[in-house]
């Protein structure tokens, strides 16, 4: 037992990352003859964006004749807005299977006390490697029992999660109960099934209420008022300051979370939406967003086309639904959120058009977790959250060469870049790859 701690350390020194946090910006710069894709209105060609003090002052042309300030020349270059990531446990897990970096996970099932920014991690080795690729905001939410907290949305530097947040609590996530019926001892299982269903819905209804009758406590002043930790996390939703971001996939949970909201008069949010294709029609009724998590999946049914899942942005699309793309929602895949744009280029292969690609990793995502009026696009009084590439993020081909987040330049080298440097060095010393000529 002696040696678990010095184990554990060891382990954090050798994952520790090494990036230092960006300084504020401390004078105004403009960046000349670049591709702006602003999002909110177009794409300038040879255009100009002025940013002070970690805002955008302006965009457009003839800016740097207008002041005379720092000027950097970006001919040829493409500027976008911070990528946002939707979801994930970025920040809250290193190592999947090292127990005490998991900080996603809490015990028992419902913890609407739980928050996430608290929990981050500012120096996870993930995180450069996520903003390596355009990342620069993500949502981090708790992920464990039926409802698991309060997601946080970080920026991807920071000393502190408190320097790293910019928006707490985002929403309240509830893991909706599974709806399927199995075929085996169907009538058997059936009933466990619903049973169990049943159980943990009334569970949540029960909570629900316990809430309200405890807000209506609070605000009378009465002397039964006892603080409550985990009712005082149910109350934001109650108040309607936060919606409930419920995860479902299979088109019975769908439709099951969307009634039971309603029934609830709750604001709703929808995350994960395999199915949200067909279900269409009631999330524009009801005005439901979808965070779609599913792009890069296999189809649920054996008879559903191959290119379901591709194809899902493009039917909200078409019919009218507030959506936004982002990566899966797995544990697993939280060392590899880096390709959020690939999950919209997969879209726009399939039907969705680049621009609404682009518009659904930054200003819908922006828009659903309801920070649009600070980051997803570059609007003159935005936060200064962009980066500038050599080509279409979209493009898998596409290097990152520089960030802002609000207006600090952050540091784009990460572990996968140092050890492609390092390995770069073995194989020109076996004279298998040709040194670079010294000038």
């Amino acid at each position: 037992m002696k040696l678990i701690y010095p184990t554990t350390l060891l382990i954090s020194f050798i994952f520790a990352s090494d990036q230092i946090p960006g300084p504020p910006q401390d004078h105004p710069i403009i960046f000349t003859g670049a591709t702006i894709h602003t999002v909110s209105h177009g794409v300038l060609e040879n255009a100009e964006i002025l940013f002070d003090g970690g805002k955008i002052i302006s965009v457009g042309h003839n800016l740097s004749a207008m002041y005379k300030i720092e000027k950097i020349d970006a001919t040829g270059k493409h500027i976008f807005p911070g990528l946002i990531s939707a979801g994930s446990t970025l920040g809250l897990q290193e190592i999947g299977a090292v127990r005490a970096t998991r900080d996603y996970a809490e015990v028992g099932s419902i913890n609407p006390n739980v928050r996430a920014n608290v929990s981050y991690n500012p120096d996870s080795e993930l995180i450069p490697i996520s903003r390596s690729n355009g990342i620069l905001l993500a949502l981090s939410v708790p992920r464990s029992g039926r409802i698991s907290g309060t997601s946080s949305l970080m920026m991807l530097d920071g000393w502190t999660w408190e320097d790293a947040t910019l928006k707490h609590p985002v929403g309240l996530h509830l893991f909706w109960p599974s709806m399927k019926v199995p075929k085996k001892d169907k009538e058997k299982e059936d009933k466990t099934e619903k049973d169990s269903r049943l159980k943990s819905i009334q569970k949540i209804d029960d909570l629900i209420q316990e809430s309200r009758a405890y807000l209506k406590l609070k605000e009378s002043g009465s002397s039964s008022y006892k603080h409550d930790l985990r009712l005082e996390g149910m109350l934001p939703i109650l108040t309607g300051d936060i919606p409930v971001f419920i995860h479902a996939n299979e088109v019975r949970q769908i439709e099951a979370a969307v009634y039971w909201a309603d029934r609830q008069n709750l604001e709703m949010v929808l995350v994960g939406g395999k199915d949200s294709w067909r279900t269409t029609t009631l999330l524009k009724e009801r005005e439901i967003p979808v965070i779609y998590t599913k792009t890069h999946s296999t189809p649920m049914r054996r008879f559903e086309n191959y290119d379901q899942a591709f194809t899902t942005p493009f039917q909200l699309y078409a019919a009218g639904v507030k959506f936004c793309i982002s990566n899966s929602e797995s544990t697993f895949q939280t060392p590899h959120i880096r390709n959020l744009p690939y999950y919209a280029a997969k879209a726009a292969s399939y039907g969705l058009p680049w621009e609404e690609a682009l518009r659904s990793i930054t200003l819908s995502t922006a828009e659903i977790l309801g920070v649009e009026e600070s980051v997803g696009s570059l609007d003159a009084g935005k936060d200064a959250t962009f980066f500038i590439a050599n080509g279409d993020i979209l493009d898998i081909r596409t290097q990152v060469e520089r960030a802002y987040i609000q207006g600090r330049e952050i540091d784009l080298s990460d572990r996968h870049k140092m050890l492609y440097e390092k390995y770069k060095v073995k194989y020109q010393q076996k004279g298998l790859l040709k040194a670079p000529v010294s000038e």
